[in-house]
C-alpha cells in the first residue's frame, strides 16, 4: 500500500474507510505453532482516512500497540508508504486485508518497478499458483514465508530507508526543471546567430517573411517538443536523452543508428561552438594587434584551452556544470536586455551614419518587405537561421540526472522554446525597426537643401545613403554582422553575450555526447563499447565518454573544415527530431495499450507531419549532408539488425508487428481457400523441438517460408506437475527453435492421455485461415514393446487426424528420432567439464593462500593434491562413461542431423499409388525446389495394368507436365497384387504373431472371454478378411527394396486403417512391413480434397 508521503491521496467521500489488520504471530512466544496463531480471534485495527478537517493519518490502536506503531515509524514504514510493520529479527506478522486472512497484496509501486530499479527495489508478488492451490494445514510460517506474503521478497521501508540513506550519504546530485531544461536549453537555443546573424537575415528577408523564418523553424522544434513531452511522460525515463528515447520507443535499430551519430554529432558541435568563441577572441586580439602566432594558430591555441577549461568543469560533475550555466545564462540575459536598452538610448551623430535611428515607423514600412540579395532567397536565408532554434534536446539529454524527468522535460523544454522565440521575434522587429539596411557610416552624407534623394527611409530622416546602391557599404542591417553591439547600451556586453552562446552551447554538447554515448553503450547495441559505459563518481559520471569527446572535439578543432561539417551536424540534430517525431506517431499508431503518456496535448498525425517537415527542412539545408546522413543511418540500422541485440524494451515496432499480424490474420479469414494457394501446414508431434532435430528438420523442410510449422508436446501425469513444467518451458522451447533459425512456433498442452492431448492440439491450434491441415508424426519403432494402451493411442491419432479431416504424414528413420539419451549425456559431460573447471580455480586459489610453510602447511597441502586427485580420478572414470555411450550413440546423432546436410545428386521415389488429392506428390515437388534437395530428380512410381504399361505412362506423365511438376522418370508396377515370396511373409506372420487372438483352435465360450480380455487382439477373421490387403504391404516392401533402396528419399502413400475393422496391431504390422530396412520413408495420405490443380 502506498502513500507517497501525502496520506491526503487517499481521501474519498465516498469511501468510509481502508483497513489493515495485523495479527501478531509469536510475539511473546517463539514456539507458538500456527494452529494456536489460527485459534486465536483476530484484532482487527483500523486506519481511518476520513478526517478530511485535519488531512493526516489516523490510526487507532489496543493498549499495548503503541510502542508497536511508534516502533513503526521510526523503521520509516510511513515514509514509504507500507502501513504493515515487521521486525525481521524476532516478530513475524501477517498482512491482513480488508477484514479477512489473505495472501493478496494490495496495490503497491514496488511489484511493477523492473530488476535493478535505481528507484527502489523491485519486490514480488504471490504468484498467481501460491493463491490458486489449496494451502496444506500443518505447513508452520516462517519469517520469510511471512515476510514473503506481505511484502513480495523484503519490506518496501527498509529498502526505500536503505536507498535514502545510500543517496544521502553519496550526495547523489539530481536537477529540478528549471536548472536541469529550462536554462540549458535557452543557452543552448540562443547562438552566436541571436547576436550576429539575426538582424542580417531580417534585412533580407524583411520583418513579415522574417516573422516566417523564425515561425517555420519553431514549429519544427515545437512538433518535436510536443512529441517528445509525450514520449517522456509514458514512462519512467533514464538517462540517455534523445537515444533512450527512441530506442525505447521504436526499438534498438533505430536508436542505436540515431544514438551514435547523435553522440557523435555533439561532439563535433563543441568543436564548432569553441572555434565560435575563438574567431570572437581572436577578432578582439586582432584589432588591438596582440595575435600571439598568426590568425588560424591563434584559433587553434584559444580553442585548445577553451575545451580543456570545459572538460575541467564537465568532469569536476554535473553540479559544477549546472552552476557555470547559470551563470553564462545570467550573463546572456543581460547582453540581451542591453541590446533592448539600447534601442530606447537616442542615438547620436556615429550611430546615425551607420544607419541607426531608434524606432521609427518609416523604417519599419522599408524593412517589412523582403529584399533578396546575393542569390540569397527564402530557403537559403531559412538553412541559416535553423541552426538557431536547435538545442531543445539538451534538457532531454541529461535525463539521467534529473529528479523528475517526466514532468521536467516537457515543462522546461516547452516553456524554454516559447521564451526563446519570443527573444528572436522581438530582437528581428526591434533590430529592422531602428536601422536601415544601407548605411555608409560617412557623418558626413546628410542631405542638404536642394538635394535630390532616393526616396528611403534614411532620406527622410536626412542621410543619403543612395550610393550604397552602386558600390558596397559596410554598415546596416544587411552589411554589418556587429548591429547588435551598435545598437546596444554597452557594446561590450554583446561581446560577453557571444562569449556565454558559444560557451555554454559547448558546455551543454560536452556534457550531451558523453551522457548519450554511455546510455548506449550500457544497452550493449554495439558489441566492443561496453568500455565506455563504466561512470565514476556520485554521478556515475562517465569520465572515459569525457576523453573520447574531448578527443574528436580537439581533432576537428586542429585539422577539420568546419564549414563543411556543419551542414552536416545540422542534419544529424534535424534526423534526431525526425525519429523522435516519428516515434510518437508510431507508438500512437501501433494502439498498444501501454501507450498512455500522461501529456495529451499530441496527435499522432501532427507528430507525422513534424517528422516530415524535418526531413523536408534536413533538405532544404543541405540536400548532400541529408543524403550523407540518411546513408549513415541506413547503414548503421542494418548493421544492428544484423546483429540483432538481446534487448526487449517493449518498443511500438513491437506493438505494431503484433497489430499488422493481427490484421492480416482477420483479412486472411475474409478470403475463401483456393487449391492454387494451398500450402502444407503442418502440426508436427515432435514432442521438445531439440529431442527430435530429424522430425523437425525434414517437416521445416517443406514448411520454411511456404507453410505453417507448429511443434507440438503433450505433457502427461499429475495435472499440477504437468502444467509447472509446461508452463516453465514454453519460452525456452520457442527461443531454441528461434535460436536455430526454424521457422516454427511450439504448443504444448497438458492431457490426461496422449491421444487427448493431440485430439485437443488438431482442434484449437492454429489462428483463423492459418491452421494445420496435416498431421506429421514419427513412426512409432517401439510399438512391439510398448503397452497396448500406447499402440492404441498412437492409431486413435491418425484416426483422429482423418476424422477431422487432415492430412497424415508418417516418417520413418533407421536409427529412429528421439535423441534424448544423447542430449542427456551431453548435459552431463557439460556439467562435469564444468565442475572441473571450478575444481582447478579453486585448486589454484588453494595453492596461494594456503602455501604456508612448515609441516601444518605441507599435509593441508598434500590432503587437498590427495582430494583433488580422488574427484579427478572420478570425474575421469564418469566421462569416460559418459564418451563410451556417446560413442554407442554416434550413430543416432548422425541420423538426427541427416536432414541438415545437402543432399548429393540422387532420387525421391514417390510411390503415389493412391489418389489422395495431390498431397504425395506436392510434398516431394516442394522439397525439390529446397537448396539441399534441388539436386535430388524425381521418380514416379505408379500402379498398372502389364498390357498397358507405356499408356499409363503417358497418362501419368500428361498429368505431372499439366501440374507443371518435372520428374526424371515413371515406373509403372504391373505386379503389386501377387503374393509376396515365403520368407517375407513368414517374416510378418511371425512379427503378428504375439499380437493374434486364435480364436478359430478355442471353444466359443474361451474365444468370447478373450475378446473382453484382450480386445486388442488380431482375430484369425479380421486377418482372413484382410489378407489381400496384408499380402499387398509385404510385396509392396519387396518392390521398394528392389527399385528404390538406393533412393535418398520415399516417399509412399499411407494405407489406411478402416475404423472398427482392422486393430491396431495389424495396422501397425502393415506401417512396419511396409517400410522396414528402407531410406528414409515418408508415408503421406492428404485428406482427399485437391492440393494441385493445372487450371490458371
Amino acid at each position: 500500500m502506498s502513500m507517497n508521503n501525502a496520506p491526503n491521496v487517499f481521501l474519498d467521500p465516498n469511501a468510509n474507510r481502508f483497513q489493515v489488520n495485523i495479527i501478531d504471530e509469536d510475539h511473546d512466544n517463539n514456539e507458538t505453532t500456527q494452529e494456536d496463531v489460527g485459534s486465536d480471534p483476530p484484532h482487527y485495527e483500523e486506519t481511518s482516512f476520513t478526517d478530511e478537517t485535519h488531512n493526516r493519518l489516523r490510526i487507532s490502536y489496543r493498549p499495548g500497540k503503541r510502542e508497536l506503531y511508534d516502533n513503526f515509524r521510526q523503521n520509516g514504514e510511513k515514509t514509504e508508504a507500507s502501513l504493515h510493520p515487521y521486525d525481521t529479527h524476532s516478530k513475524m506478522y501477517y498482512l491482513q486485508t480488508f477484514g479477512h486472512n489473505t495472501m493478496d497484496p494490495v496495490p503497491k509501486i514496488d511489484y511493477y518497478r523492473n530488476t535493478g530499479s535505481v528507484s527502489g527495489n523491485k519486490l514480488n508478488r504471490p504468484s498467481l499458483l501460491e493463491i490458486h492451490e489449496q494451502l496444506a494445514k500443518n505447513i508452520a510460517v516462517s519469517t520469510g514465508s511471512v515476510e514473503r506474503v506481505a511484502n513480495g521478497e523484503s519490506s518496501a521501508g527498509d529498502d526505500t530507508a536503505a536507498s535514502k540513506e545510500e543517496e544521502n550519504k553519496t550526495g547523489f546530485v539530481k536537477f529540478g526543471w528549471v536548472k536541469g531544461v529550462l536554462v540549458r536549453c535557452m543557452l543552448n537555443i540562443w547562438g552566436v546567430m541571436l547576436f550576429i546573424r539575426l538582424s542580417w537575415i531580417v534585412g533580407q528577408a524583411g520583418i513579415g517573411l522574417g516573422i516566417i523564418v523564425i515561425a517555420l523553424s519553431v514549429a519544427v522544434t515545437t512538433l518535436t517538443g510536443i512529441s517528445m513531452s509525450a514520449i517522456c511522460t509514458n514512462g519512467v525515463v533514464r538517462g540517455g536523452g534523445a537515444y533512450y528515447l527512441i530506442s525505447r520507443s521504436l526499438g534498438p535499430e533505430f536508436g542505436g543508428s540515431i544514438g551514435l551519430i547523435f553522440a557523435f554529432a555533439n561532439a563535433v558541435a563543441v568543436a564548432m561552438y569553441v572555434v565560435g568563441f575563438a574567431e570572437t577572441v581572436v577578432e578582439l586580439l586582432k584589432e588591438s594587434d596582440t595575435l600571439m602566432v598568426d590568425e588560424f594558430n591563434d584559433i587553434r591555441i584559444i580553442g585548445t584551452i577553451t575545451v580543456v577549461c570545459l572538460l575541467g568543469i564537465s568532469v569536476a560533475g554535473m553540479e559544477w556544470e549546472a552552476k557555470a550555466q547559470v551563470i553564462l545564462l545570467i550573463v546572456l540575459l543581460v547582453a540581451i536586455v542591453n541590446f533592448f536598452i539600447g534601442t530606447v538610448i537616442p542615438t547620436n551623430t556615429e550611430k546615425k551614419a551607420r544607419g541607426f535611428f531608434n524606432y521609427q515607423a518609416s523604417i519599419f514600412a522599408e524593412n517589412f518587405g523582403p529584399d533578396f540579395r546575393s542569390g540569397e532567397g527564402f530557403f537559403s536565408v531559412f538553412a541559416i537561421f535553423f541552426p538557431a532554434a536547435t538545442g531543445i534536446l539538451a534538457g532531454a539529454n541529461i535525463s539521467g540526472d534529473l529528479k523528475d524527468p517526466q514532468s521536467a522535460i516537457p515543462q522546461g523544454t516547452m516553456l524554454a522554446i516559447l521564451i526563446t522565440t519570443i527573444a528572436y521575434i522581438a530582437v528581428a522587429i526591434c533590430a529592422a525597426s531602428c536601422v536601415v539596411r544601407d548605411a555608409t557610416g560617412n557623418v558626413n552624407d546628410t542631405i542638404v537643401p536642394g538635394m535630390s534623394c532616393n526616396g528611403s527611409s534614411a532620406c527622410g530622416l536626412g542621410y543619403d545613403f543612395s550610393r550604397c546602391a552602386s558600390q558596397p557599404c559596410d554598415y546596416g542591417l544587411m552589411n554589418n554582422f556587429q548591429v547588435m553591439s551598435m545598437v546596444s547600451g554597452f557594446g561590450p556586453l554583446i561581446t560577453a553575450g557571444i562569449f556565454s552562446a558559444t560557451l555554454s552551447s559547448a558546455l551543454a554538447s560536452l556534457v550531451s555526447a558523453p551522457k548519450v554515448f554511455q546510455a548506449l553503450c550500457k544497452d550493449n547495441v554495439y558489441k566492443g563499447l561496453e568500455f565506455f559505459a563504466k561512470g565514476y563518481g556520485k554521478n556515475n559520471e562517465p569520465i572515459r565518454g569525457y576523453v573520447l569527446t574531448f578527443a574528436i572535439a580537439m581533432a576537428f578543432i586542429l585539422i577539420a573544415e568546419l564549414n563543411t561539417i556543419a551542414p552536416i551536424i545540422s542534419n544529424f540534430f534535424l534526423a534526431s527530431y525526425a525519429l523522435i517525431n516519428f516515434s510518437c506517431f508510431h507508438a500512437s499508431y501501433a494502439k498498444s495499450p501501454g501507450w498512455r503518456p500522461a501529456f495529451r496535448y499530441y496527435n499522432m498525425w501532427v507528430s507525422l507531419f513534424g517528422a516530415l517537415l524535418c526531413c523536408g527542412v534536413m533538405f532544404v539545408i543541405n540536400w548532400w549532408a541529408a543524403l550523407i546522413t540518411y546513408a549513415i543511418e541506413l547503414f548503421l540500422y542494418i548493421y544492428v539488425t544484423y546483429k540483432k541485440p538481446e534487448v526487449n524494451w517493449g518498443s511500438s515496432t513491437q506493438a505494431l508487428y503484433f497489430v499488422n499480424a493481427l490484421d492480416s490474420a482477420l483479412a486472411l479469414t475474409t478470403v475463401e481457400d483456393h487449391v492454387k494457394n494451398f500450402r502444407p501446414q503442418c502440426l508436427a508431434l515432435t514432442g521438445a523441438p531439440m529431442v527430435r532435430p530429424a522430425l523437425l528438420d525434414i517437416t521445416h523442410a517443406f514448411t520454411k517460408n511456404n507453410g505453417l510449422c507448429i511443434c507440438c508436446e503433450v505433457y502427461t501425469g499429475p495435472r499440477k506437475l504437468c502444467v509447472k513444467e509446461m508452463n516453465s518451458g514454453m519460452e525456452k522451447k520457442q527461443a531454441w527453435l528461434t535460436k536455430n533459425k526454424r521457422k516454427a512456433f511450439y504448443a504444448a498442452v497438458a492431457a490426461d492421455s496422449f491421444r487427448d492431448g493431440v485430439k485437443s492440439l488438431l482442434q484449437a491450434s492454429g489462428l483463423g485461415r492459418m491452421k494445420p491441415n496435416t498431421l506429421v508424426i514419427g513412426f512409432k519403432k517401439d510399438w512391439r514393446s510398448a503397452p497396448a494402451t500406447q499402440v492404441e493411442n498412437y492409431v486413435g491419432i491418425i484416426h483422429d487426424a482423418f476424422d477431422f479431416e487432415l492430412g497424415v504424414i508418417i516418417i520413418r528413420i533407421s536409427q529412429g528420432f528421439d535423441i534424448s539419451q544423447v542430449l542427456q549425456v551431453q548435459e552431463e559431460l557439460e556439467k562435469l567439464e564444468q565442475e572441473r573447471l571450478a575444481l582447478e580455480a579453486t585448486i589454484k586459489e588453494n595453492d596461494f593462500e594456503e602455501g604456508k610453510r612448515g609441516i601444518c602447511g605441507f599435509f593441508k597441502k598434500a590432503s587437498t593434491l590427495n582430494i583433488s586427485k580422488h574427484e579427478t580420478k572420478e570425474s575421469t572414470i564418469n566421462t569416460i562413461q559418459s564418451m563410451h555411450v556417446g560413442e554407442f550413440n554416434q550413430r543416432l546423432l548422425e541420423a538426427s542431423t541427416q536432414f541438415k546436410k545437402k543432399q548429393g545428386k540422387g532420387t525421391i521415389d514417390i510411390w503415389w499409388l493412391f489418389d489422395d488429392g495431390g498431397l504425395t506428390i506436392l510434398i516431394p515437388y516442394i522439397l525439390t525446389i529446397r537448396k539441399k534437395w534441388k539436386n535430388c530428380k524425381l521418380r514416379i512410381f505408379t500402379g498398372g495394368k502389364v498390357n498397358r504399361i507405356e499408356e499409363e505412362k503417358l497418362v501419368m506423365a500428361s498429368l505431372l507436365s499439366k501440374f507443371r511438376i518435372k520428374f526424371a522418370d515413371i515406373n509403372i508396377i504391373c505386379d503389386i497384387n501377387i503374393k509376396p515370396n515365403k520368407e517375407s511373409w513368414k517374416f510378418f506372420e511371425e512379427m503378428i504373431e504375439p499380437y493374434r487372438l486364435h480364436e478359430s483352435c478355442k471353444d466359443m465360450t474361451t474365444a468370447e472371454k478373450l475378446k473382453r480380455e484382450t480386445p486388442w487382439k488380431i482375430t484369425d477373421a479380421e486377418l482372413e478378411a484382410l489378407k489381400e490387403k496384408s499380402y499387398r504391404q509385404v510385396r509392396l516392401n519387396e518392390l521398394l527394396q528392389e527399385h528404390s533402396r538406393a533412393a535418398n528419399l520415399i516417399v509412399l502413400s499411407l494405407p489406411v486403417a478402416r475404423k472398427g475393422a482392422v486393430s491396431d496391431y495389424l495396422y501397425m504390422a502393415w506401417l512396419e512391413i511396409l517400410s522396414k530396412n528402407l531410406p528414409p520413408v515418408l508415408m503421406v495420405r492428404g485428406n482427399h480434397k485437391n492440393v494441385l490443380t493445372f487450371y490458371s
